[in-house]
Parts: C-alpha cells; sequence; structure tokens
C-alpha cells in the first residue's frame, strides 16, 4: 500500500490501527482475485480506504454498505461519540460527507462504491458472490449477528471473511464480534490469521448459502 494512501487513511476519522488496517489491505488484496469486495460498515471510509487500495491491486471493487447515522455506540452519550459528526440542521449523524471526501482525497471515487442504506435489506436483494466480506458494523448483539447471517452466505467457496473487533476477553471489548467469529468457525468458516481484534478467516465449504 503506497506511502500516499495510507496518509489519507491515518487522516480518516475511525476506529482501525495501521497494523489491523494493513493486514485487512493484504487479506482483501489476495481475496480480490476470486471477486469483488465488501464491507458492512463505512463510517467515514478509513477501513475502505485500505480496502480501496486492495480492490485497486487487484482489478475489483469494494462495495462499502452503511446507513451513515451511526451506530448504537456513535450515539451521543457513547464513548465513541464525535460531535463533529453530527448534522446540524437534523441534530442527528451523518458521516456520508466525510466517507465522500476520504475516497475523494484518497483518488479511490472509481473502485470504491458507497451504499446507503441498512445492511439487511441490501443483503437480502444482494446477488453477486463476494471474494471478500468484511464485517464491521454496529456491535449491538442483534446487529453484527444480522450482518453475519445476512451477508455470509454471499462469500464464495475459497473466498475470505474478515471481522473487526474481535475481543475474547469482555474486559478488552464487546463481545457481539467474538460471538460472530466463533460462530464463523461452527459454520465452516476456517480462521487463518489474527492481527490485533481483526480476524481473518477464509470459506472452506462449497455451499455457502446453506448455512
Amino acid at each position: 500500500m503506497d506511502d500516499r494512501l495510507l496518509e489519507v487513511a491515518r487522516a480518516a476519522k475511525g476506529f482501525m490501527p495501521d497494523d489491523e488496517g494493513l493486514a485487512l489491505h493484504d487479506a482483501a488484496r489476495l481475496a480480490g482475485r476470486l471477486g469483488p469486495l465488501l464491507e458492512v460498515g463505512t463510517y467515514c471510509g478509513k477501513s475502505a480506504v485500505y480496502l480501496g487500495a486492495a480492490a485497486r491491486q487487484a482489478g475489483t471493487v469494494l462495495f462499502t454498505v452503511d446507513h451513515h447515522r451511526g451506530s448504537e455506540e456513535n450515539q451521543a452519550g457513547w464513548e465513541h461519540h464525535d460531535r463533529e459528526v453530527v448534522d446540524p440542521e437534523t441534530g442527528r449523524m451523518d458521516t456520508l460527507p466525510f466517507f465522500r471526501r476520504t475516497i475523494r482525497s484518497a483518488e479511490l471515487e472509481d473502485v470504491v462504491i458507497g451504499v446507503v442504506g441498512f445492511s439487511t435489506p441490501i443483503a437480502r436483494a444482494w446477488r453477486t458472490p463476494l471474494g471478500f466480506l468484511f464485517i464491521d458494523g454496529g456491535h449491538a448483539e442483534d446487529v453484527a449477528r444480522a450482518d453475519y447471517t445476512h451477508w455470509a452466505p454471499h462469500v464464495m467457496a475459497g473466498g475470505t471473511l474478515a471481522i473487526h473487533d474481535v475481543f475474547e476477553d469482555p474486559s478488552a471489548g464487546g463481545q457481539a464480534p467474538f460471538r460472530v467469529w466463533q460462530r464463523a468457525v461452527a459454520d465452516g468458516f476456517q480462521p487463518v490469521a489474527t492481527t490485533g481484534s481483526l480476524r481473518v478467516l477464509r470459506n472452506e465449504t462449497s455451499n455457502p448459502s446453506s448455512r
């Protein structure tokens, strides 16, 4: 990943350390040879820069899905709330302008496709097999579970699943992504690598739609 793109990724609002972002990029670059990439949870586009760079190198595209109103943990009164991303006219979070600015700064608009809406209805209408899926949306139990349930069947055989903020120790972070990781392993995804809180798995089943 070139220095200019890394600089843009570092400058973007978000919650991904360099080592996890670079590991995400490397995993996506390899998996992108099979098919397009898709990210659930865009926020302001930090991870989309790592993934968009990988998509370009692999000759594919990244779809990044988010309603841009913020997850539960981003709302006012919660630890990860940022008043800068609140729309003064509506009083609601709106990270879409920040995402667009990030991707424009990275010059990745030709490979990063923003899909604005809620994850579950988009997944239900989705028909394109994925070479790579990154789950990093809301971390409430029902939201994380729904993201996995509806998107994992779209990962093609041999494709890659990555999950962010996986903490086995409850004192280190929320447990919903960890439980999603446990379910993925039970469903046949094989653990490949761990970098910080990022877990990477490969789909070793021949019929992911059976999950």
